[in-house]
């Protein structure tokens, strides 16, 4: 019999966490990332080196490769340089796929030779190659150009954001479409709602090909909200948004986390005027599937890295044994 296909949409560590469980099943694996990232070292990558940023493609990469064979290799292409006026704060990993985009001329190029070196269990594809930013407009009307800005603000990140687009327009890989309408099932999330998901889900013929799809669509909450981007937002908010840029109709399931968030987290969380994801679902054109997906381990700081990053994450194994269940 076949594998099934299972498809990973978004970025950063929502994907990296989703597809570290799920490569441990008899499955075949695609992660289609995000390609507006503008901060930290992507700043470089995109300002210096023209090209489009590289984070959240190494850290699927990381994901999906060996983990028994290849804890070396895995651990230098997540290391992180601490010193220095021009390294400091970059990834080797970064450095390497950059490398390699100039020898063979291609990012695309460079992306399937590191999965080679990597021995990756799956594949992994840009959600586009047009190079673009994210542009939010808020309640106030004031706009922000950037994924960095919008995910660190320096206005009120009280303010709720109204609308955004992509500039200028990106249209989906063609490759990423083709395993999307391939799949068994896709799974969004989880990850900052717009500048992690909204920001791959953007992309012209997103959203036509997940309606086209006979894949089942699967959607991972976020455990808490980001201030800059949902400031108080319920769950049911959360979909109301991912509603506006695919339609109705377009979720199957909903994983929510039913397990309480730590003290000790949601104390250092306050102070970020974050909070717990409010559950106010009910069962609609979608099932709502709760357990408990949150990992008991709290992330700590790499020397190096200058951004912000989540105290708390799923677990890997819990969302991988709930996703193969569905």
């Amino acid at each position: 019999m076949s594998k099934k296909k299972i498809v990973v949409i978004g970025g950063g560590t929502g994907s990296f966490t989703v597809l570290s469980g799920l490569k441990k099943y008899p499955v075949d694996l695609s992660a289609i990332v995000a390609m507006t990232d503008s901060g930290g070292s992507n700043r470089v990558i995109r300002d210096e080196l023209g090209l489009l940023p590289t984070s959240d493609i190494r850290q699927c990469l990381v994901a999906l490769s060996e983990d028994e064979k290849e804890q070396s290799l895995r651990k230098l292409f997540t290391y992180r340089f601490s010193k220095g006026n021009g390294l400091n704060g970059m990834t080797f990993g970064n450095l390497f796929l950059a490398a390699l985009a100039d020898i063979f001329g291609s990012q695309m190029e460079a992306i399937k030779k590191t999965s080679h070196v990597l021995k990756i269990k799956g594949k992994i594809l840009p959600v586009t190659l047009t190079d673009s930013n994210l542009v939010a407009i808020y309640e106030n009307g004031k706009k922000v150009i950037g994924e960095h800005f919008i995910d660190e603000p320096k206005h009120s990140g009280k303010l709720k954001i109204k609308k955004v687009f992509l500039k200028p327009k990106a249209k989906i890989c063609p490759e990423a479409k083709k395993e999307i309408l391939k799949a068994d099932s896709v799974v969004i999330g989880p990850g900052d709602l717009y500048t992690s998901i909204i920001a791959a889900l953007l992309t012209e013929g997103m959203a036509k090909v997940l309606k086209r799809t006979k894949a089942k669509v699967v959607y991972v909450m976020n455990l808490m909200t980001k201030y800059g981007q949902t400031f108080g937002f319920t769950a049911k908010e959360h979909i109301q948004v991912l509603e506006k840029y695919l339609g109705r109709n377009c979720l199957d399931f909903i994983l929510v986390n039913k397990r309480p968030i730590p003290k000790s987290a949601l104390l250092k969380y306050k102070k970020e005027n974050e909070c717990p994801v409010v559950d106010d679902l009910d069962d609609g054109y979608f099932k709502v599937v709760r357990g408990d997906f949150l990992s008991k381990k709290e992330t700590k700081r790499v020397p190096g890295d200058i951004l912000k990053r989540s105290l708390i994450r799923h677990d890997s194994k819990k969302l991988a044994r709930a996703l193969i269940k569905i």
